[in-house]
């Protein structure tokens, strides 16, 4: 698959039929019609996305893509952009919440390096493909060139290809200092909403550091113009790791993979892969709602239903991946729990 522009291959629809004879299963078992809420709504939709009778909710697979900003250069984190390479050390490490999280669930979790500023070679396991070193500046410059964020895109593609085909669902994480303002610009961009109402505190700042942030992003607005190709837009005001997690996400939904979507950063990333590819819609789960204010705005732009709201904003995966286990309970429950019939309970019938 070497066309530049593989992302806007079509993409097949959840199987109508399966979703169909799975509502039918949901209204046969030993229980009041609805009464596990959500539970029902969630194995119908994996029964559709999955073409089976029976979805199941293993595999599961995590890539967590790491990358610089540029921007940061603004003082607009409260943490030094040190602290991304740090903390991919720590995933090697296995001392990050998405660890455990991954360990629980007995998933594959991919640590990949998109472009961070660190020169070296990660050691393993890390997945050390680096489109760059830290993007550019965007207050002052585009933050990617074309071919970078083409290449992040397809970066996304190969590592859904090479390490996660066989999943039946996937979930995509994010390490980044700065990324939250990345994420606040392009969701401006791409028309959520106004920047005020994007914008947020990240990794801890004050109101001061807040309306700084949202200072730096409108002057980066005011240079980008009226630009509305969502390519350009990403190149422009992206970061590495949040284009490969967009390519992750279409390449996905391409093999008719489930996608769990975490927070606000990887919110932002589906919107980027909707604009550029709306079908991939239809494969997605959106686990939470972030304390970032402005994830509530994409998450009301992607129509999307979350299934938690637990003041969660650390990003990694670590939301999708706690949501999991409410996927997972709702396919053991569709699969296992016995008919009216075979049961030999009256229905109300």
């Amino acid at each position: 698959m070497n066309d530049k522009q593989w992302f806007k291959y079509d993409i097949s629809l959840p199987d109508k039929s399966s979703e169909t004879t799975a509502q039918e299963r949901q209204k046969i078992l030993t229980k009041p019609a609805g009464s596990l809420g959500e539970l029902e709504t969630i194995a119908v939709k994996l029964a559709a996305m999955q073409g089976a009778l029976r979805p199941q909710s293993t595999p599961l697979g995590i890539a967590v893509f790491a990358g610089d900003h540029g921007v940061t250069k603004e003082g607009i984190s409260a943490f030094p952009s040190e602290v991304t390479e740090q903390m991919v050390l720590n995933f090697v490490n296995g001392g990050a919440a998405i660890n455990v999280l991954a360990k629980r669930a007995n998933a594959q979790l991919c640590i990949v390096n998109v472009g961070t500023k660190r020169l070296d070679n990660y050691p393993e396991p890390v997945i050390d493909r680096p489109v760059g070193y830290g993007t550019k500046n965007f207050l002052k410059e585009s933050a990617m060139t074309e071919d970078e964020t083409l290449s992040a895109l397809a970066l996304g593609r190969r590592i859904m290809d090479e390490y996660l085909s066989q999943c039946q669902i996937v979930i995509g994480g994010e390490m980044g200092i700065g990324n939250t303002t990345c994420a606040s610009a392009l969701a401006t961009a791409l028309g959520v909403a106004d920047v005020s109402e994007l914008v947020g505190p990240g990794t801890g700042l004050d109101s001061q550091g807040v309306s700084h942030k949202q200072s730096v992003i409108e002057r980066s607005l005011r240079r980008l113009g009226k630009e509305s190709d969502p390519l350009r837009v990403l190149a422009e005001l992206g970061g590495y790791e949040v284009a490969a997690l967009a390519g992750f996400y279409i390449r996905a939904a391409m093999l008719g993979v489930t996608i769990i979507v975490d927070g606000f950063i990887s919110s932002v990333a589906a919107l980027v892969a909707c604009n550029l590819n709306s079908d991939i819609r239809h494969w997605m789960l959106f686990s939470h709602t972030s304390q970032e204010p402005g994830h509530s705005k994409v998450l009301e732009a992607l129509q999307a239903d979350p299934l938690l709201s637990i003041g969660m904003r650390l990003g990694e995966g670590s939301g999708a991946v706690v949501a999991y286990d409410l996927i997972d309970t709702a396919c053991e429950l569709h699969n296992k729990m016995a008919t009216f019939d075979e049961a030999g309970v009256s229905d109300r019938d």
